[in-house]
């Protein structure tokens, strides 16, 4: 069992009249979360819908407050899971929120931004608070103490990934099976059975070459070309990817802000296992050619996963110019501008006379690499 660091986060908000939405990928723990979070009110406190089984969500779609009222009875906590399935949960949430207002505590769950948030964005403004679950941090499996540990297990978590039941396989083999049940599964689940979508194949196809692609700018000209399909389509797929939590995007920095919508994009998935099972490739990182981009993409990741749960606000970017200077990640906070390449290999990087605009520059190898993503700043 690992302690998540939203949990004290989400038992703050309790009883203060929101509702409050837990998002992230399918697998993550959101329902494990639910329950630990259960286990401060008595069995009689608590009303359950687990929105996968139809009877729950039936109960739920489109129902009068009268109904609702009934439904719920005297609990306090009420839990939905993957509320993303139920017709217009937006309206039903509104109803619970605006009747109990603080008196009752509504938890919800989804693993699919698209269908959830999307859903109830006009019916519950103001009237929730979001946490965002990935797959395991390094925050929440070590600590800064336990540096050493997280060396030796550094290998197996780039490479097969930080999912939860992933994580807590004694075996590489068990490790692989379970990754490659998630990458042929769960993480292509709602997008194929809410989405419409006509060409599952050419999903495939298409996330297998943004795998392909880590660490690289995308051209969806280019996507477009390899998969054989028009651009508009590979922007939509690319937005259901990201909005379920499979990959997310990174825009460039440029000085000059009107220009960033027509610059290209780097694209990283949320899971480096994930992003190893699509190309199934399971090798050890001394016999792989993308140990660069895969600790690119792993770091980013972490990054991005310690930046949302200790609430620290930042704006990301990478950056390159036409003559190949570049720098991996750029952090924009408080008027200052921080950079960070990031190389697995423990050669010194030199910082190039051509960005000496940076308030900072920083090479972040296995060597120090939790001061980034371990000790909060």
């Amino acid at each position: 069992m690992y302690k998540r660091i939203i949990k004290q986060k989400i038992t703050s908000r309790f009883f203060k009249g929101k509702i409050i939405i837990i998002v992230g990928p399918r697998q993550t723990g959101k329902t494990t979360l639910g329950f630990e979070l259960m286990k401060r009110f008595s069995k009689n406190d608590i009303r359950l819908f687990n929105c996968d089984n139809p009877s729950d969500r039936e109960q739920l779609a489109d129902k009068d407050l009268e109904f609702l009222r009934q439904l719920i009875g005297k609990a306090k906590l009420i839990f939905i899971d993957e509320a993303q399935k139920v017709k217009n949960i937006g309206e039903t949430l509104k109803l619970l929120v605006d009747f109990y207002k603080n008196k009752k505590q509504v938890i919800v769950t989804g693993s699919s931004s698209l269908n959830l948030l999307d859903n109830t964005q006009e019916p519950l403004t103001g009237r929730k608070m979001v946490f965002n679950l990935f797959p395991l941090s390094l925050q929440e499996m070590y600590s800064d103490e336990n540096y050493s540990q997280i060396i030796k297990e550094l290998e197996s978590l780039i490479i097969f990934g930080c999912y939860p039941e992933v994580a807590s396989q004694s075996s590489f083999e068990e490790k692989e099976d379970l990754v490659q049940e998630l990458a042929s599964s769960y993480i292509y689940k709602d997008i194929f059975g809410f989405q419409d979508i006509k060409s599952p194949d050419i999903l495939v196809k298409l996330l297998k070459a943004l795998a392909l692609q880590i660490g690289s700018e995308v051209s969806y000209s280019e996507l477009s070309n390899t998969v054989d399909i028009d651009k508009k389509t590979i922007e939509r797929y690319i937005q259901l990817l990201e909005k379920n939590f499979v990959i997310f995007r990174l825009k460039p920095f440029t000085k000059n802000k009107r220009r960033e919508i027509s610059k290209l994009r780097k694209i990283y998935f949320y899971d480096t296992g994930i992003r190893n099972a699509v190309i199934g490739n399971f090798n050890m990182l001394d016999s792989r050619k993308d140990v660069g981009s895969l600790w690119e993409n792993f770091m980013i990741a972490e990054r991005m996963k310690f930046l949302v749960y200790n609430k620290i606000n930042v704006d990301q970017y990478f950056w390159r110019t036409y003559d190949n200077n570049e720098i991996d990640l750029i952090e924009e906070k408080s008027g200052k501008l921080h950079g960070y390449e990031f190389k697995w290999n423990d050669k010194k990087g030199a910082r190039r006379k051509s960005v000496d605009w940076l308030d900072s520059f920083d090479v972040v190898t296995k060597k120090n690499f939790n001061s980034l993503v371990l000790s909060k700043q």
